[in-house]
């Protein structure tokens, strides 16, 4: 037996590949169809946000390389997440969004503010 950064090879009982991530909630299902056994645990309030938290800097950092709409839906839903953490619906996320974009816009025009001279 021997360890190598994530992965654990036992001999003759095949590799454990370490996560200590956040997944989403069918994958430990998903990972025993494929006949593999997922070792998991429930995260408390706050590492639950922790985790949510490095979830978005994955999911952003994998779509800014992938450039993959899959991806764009992954970083929905953990904005989501982040929300309801917060108290928030994803009604009421709409709405300030739309505040916000009323008062200040969105990205549409391509704008790129260079500097300022004060």
């Amino acid at each position: 037996m021997f360890c190598d950064g994530n992965y654990l090879n036992l001999q003759n009982y095949g590799r454990i590949v370490k996560y200590n991530k956040l997944v989403r909630d069918k994958i430990s299902e998903i990972i025993k169809q494929e006949g593999k056994t997922p070792i998991i645990r429930i995260a408390d309030e706050e590492e639950y946000v922790l985790k949510l938290r490095e979830k978005l800097h994955e999911e952003a950092d994998e779509f800014a390389e992938s450039h993959e709409v899959e991806e764009l839906v992954d970083i929905m839903e953990v904005i989501y997440a982040l929300a309801e953490q917060k108290g928030i619906s994803y009604e009421e996320l709409e709405k300030i969004r739309q505040r916000k974009a009323n008062k200040k816009g969105i990205f549409a025009k391509r704008i790129i503010l260079e500097e300022v001279d004060e």
